[in-house]
């Protein structure tokens, strides 16, 4: 089990995305979780990748922070592909095509085989982003964990 996730990421990849989330809300009342799966599941083959993220938005319970403000970054590995899906509180004051700079430079490091990096990467921009839009409050607390998602 989870073969493929360990093919291109080590416990202390994990660790490092971690630790950057961490980092990177400390400016943000935004909340940011990464999950890396490694193949749709059988009931799952005929849906896109917008419906997975969907479901594992919903699934992590990213829709119930206080100000929709959550923020997924979701990876499907046999496919070599991702989804950013942002909750309706951060797409009412980012444009989607936002998103599309902040691809680009995930998608280049994984070209080049930096699957951390480029997920570091997406974490620091998608963060800063989040941090311009919805700075840290006063009374801000981490409502969703920082660890990384891997589904079965």
């Amino acid at each position: 089990m989870n073969e493929l996730v360990y093919h291109f990421f080590d416990d202390d990849d994990f660790l490092r995305i971690s630790a950057k989330i961490s980092e990177i809300e400390l400016i943000t009342s935004g909340e940011i979780r990464v999950s890396i799966k490694e193949k749709k599941s059988f009931s799952e083959r005929n849906q896109d990748l917008r419906d997975l993220a969907e479901k594992e938005f919903y699934k992590l319970n990213m829709h119930q922070t206080r100000d929709k403000i959550g923020i997924l970054l979701f990876f499907l590995l046999n496919e070599r592909k991702f989804y950013i899906l942002a909750d309706e509180g951060i797409n009412e004051k980012v444009a989607f095509d936002v998103w599309e700079s902040v691809s680009e430079e995930i998608q280049e490091n994984f070209k080049n085989g930096y699957f951390s990096k480029g997920i570091i990467t997406g974490v620091k921009n998608v963060g800063k982003l989040l941090g311009e839009h919805f700075p840290i409050k006063p009374d801000d607390v981490n409502e969703l964990t920082n660890k990384v998602v891997i589904p079965k």
